[in-house]
């Protein structure tokens, strides 16, 4: 029997999913904590030790919540899905394009360099630049979006600049931004309630979008946002397809803003863990099954392919 590692630091609604998913292919999964996971040269020929798979390693690795910590512990569990993609275990997604979309900065770097629609970004660490670009920006009628490089769930967004028609400024950057400023410019809704798209890129193919719409200006659904089913249109799909192209990964969910038109569309955010939880309930597609499908029938195929030759 096939039996896949989900790597998740919480168990519940998707990992559920996931393995009902893979029991109708006949596998089994495994939710396994990389936290729990550790390095033990004496322990195999492998030397990594995961929780619940002996001395063997798993035959795949469908990775769904990384555990925050320190930088040690964060290398460590990134580390041991490096250990696994470099042992012949593929990784979905592997902890290359992980660290490409966690770290916000590099997502919109990777996204501008390749051509990707995406609103201009800064990150630095010096307050006094990061402040006169915020006059700068203010003095032109601009407002930025400043967020923690690692957030999530759209916590710790704050706009500055020139906002609601009066000068913001740049607020202390120790703690919640870790100092460092990292900053996208702001896109003005183009109705109200305002909305944003995300988009699920599975295997390199946009397979569903839905409508995050809210009052607020943050459109996460976390922070009050509803969701609303849509129509995938070839430009969703297009740039969408596009963004996780760049970052290479297995599967994700892209979040794209329309500035001034509907037409005119910008990659915000592309998450390498995406949920799809609050998805409208009349989208038949199951997610959790294209998810499996194209891990056991692309990834681990070419895997076993790749070990034949």
């Amino acid at each position: 029997m096939t039996r896949i590692a989900i790597a998740t630091d919480e168990v519940g609604w998707h990992t559920r999913q996931l393995q009902a998913a893979l029991r109708e292919r006949g596998a089994v999964g495994r939710c396994v904590d990389l936290e729990d996971c550790r390095i033990d040269t004496g322990a195999s020929w492998h030397g990594l030790v995961i929780p619940g798979f002996g001395s063997e390693l798993p035959d795949a690795v469908l990775v769904r919540g990384i555990a925050g910590g320190s930088f040690e512990q964060v290398t460590k569990r990134l580390g041991v899905l490096h250990a696994l993609r470099e042992l012949g275990v593929p990784v979905y997604n592997d902890a290359r394009a992980i660290e490409r979309s966690v770290d916000k900065s590099m997502t919109s770097l990777l996204l501008h360099a390749a051509g990707v629609a995406t609103p201009p970004t800064w990150a630095m660490e010096s307050a006094a630049q990061a402040q006169r670009l915020v006059m700068r920006e203010s003095a032109a009628g601009r407002a930025l979006v400043l967020k923690p490089l690692f957030g999530s769930q759209g916590k710790g967004l704050q706009r500055v600049g020139r906002v609601d028609g009066a000068h913001v400024p740049l607020p202390e950057l120790k703690g919640a931004y870790g100092s460092l400023a990292y900053l996208q410019r702001f896109i003005a809704p183009i109705s109200t309630p305002g909305f944003d798209w995300r988009v699920l890129v599975i295997g390199g193919r946009a397979v569903t979008a839905m409508k995050r719409v809210s009052a607020h200006w943050v459109h996460n659904v976390k922070q009050g946002a509803r969701c609303e089913s849509c129509e995938l249109t070839p430009a969703l799909a297009e740039i969408a397809e596009a963004a996780a192209r760049t970052l290479q990964m297995d599967y994700a969910g892209v979040d794209i803003l329309p500035e001034g038109s509907p037409e005119a569309l910008r990659v915000l955010e592309v998450n390498g863990v995406a949920a799809w939880q609050g998805r409208p309930r009349d989208t038949p597609f199951t997610i959790a099954r294209a998810i499996v499908d194209d891990l056991l029938d692309r990834r681990l195929a070419a895997q076993a392919g790749a070990r034949r030759a």
